[in-house]
């Protein structure tokens, strides 16, 4: 009978594991003082509407808002050393150092 449970168990966890879907974002500095971010998700359903942060080198958010409808944010580059957060829900934060973001 317990051979029998591994197949049934993984049976039912393939379905599951197929409509999962990892966040993407990616950032570029557009060498205009401001930067664009561009985030959806690996099975392409829309960012719409997901939080974004910007947090200064102490730790403070400095900025917020939303992926637009096209799943883009943009925002004026902040002085000194910031990071990006993608925040679509628990296990799907993506943070972007600010050092990685270039032209």
């Amino acid at each position: 009978m317990k051979k029998h449970a591994l197949p049934v168990l993984l049976a039912a966890l393939i379905p599951a594991a197929a409509f999962a879907h990892t966040p993407l974002c990616s950032c570029y500095d557009l060498g205009d003082g401001e930067v664009l971010c561009e985030g959806g998700f690996s099975d392409g359903s829309s960012a719409a509407g997901v939080e974004m942060s910007v947090v200064d080198g102490a730790g403070n958010t400095v900025l917020t808002g939303k992926m637009d409808e096209a799943g883009e944010y943009t925002f004026q580059k902040p002085e000194g050393d910031y990071k990006v957060q993608f925040n679509a829900g628990p296990g799907h934060l993506i943070e972007i150092p600010g050092s990685d973001i270039v032209e």
